[in-house]
């Protein structure tokens, strides 16, 4: 069963940047889809970036041109280099895992990391 940690979370003015890690126990990408949500205080938890087993990356919104994220499969962790921070990003970010089946993420397999803060002040 799959395992994340996240890290790097920390508090950072407007227009800064900070870079997520997720440490996961997972030894070949290429088996599953990786991603990160986040929950703002009052908001629902909402999806901000994946990337799937063949490398593709996609983006919300919100995050496109300002996020990117990466993964080192030799140390099995995954990045979210977040830039141009703004206090709307402030959040708890969580790192997610799903299984890929038949070529597509299987929700129903996704797993969740503890979490880690971002604070983003103006």
């Amino acid at each position: 069963q799959v395992q994340l940690m996240e890290s790097g979370g920390g508090s950072v003015q407007a227009g800064g940047s900070l870079r997520l890690s997720c440490d996961a126990s997972v030894y070949t990408y290429r088996l599953y889809c990786m991603g990160w949500f986040r929950r703002a205080p009052g908001k629902e938890r909402e999806w901000v970036a994946g990337i799937d087993g063949a490398g593709e990356t996609r983006y919300a919104g919100s995050v496109e041109g300002r996020f990117s994220i990466s993964q080192d499969s030799a140390s099995n962790t995954l990045y979210l280099q977040m830039n141009s921070l703004r206090s709307t990003d402030t959040a708890t970010y969580y790192c997610v895992a799903e299984i890929v089946r038949a070529g597509r993420c299987d929700v129903q397999s996704r797993r969740w990391g503890q979490g880690t803060q971002v604070t983003v002040s103006s």
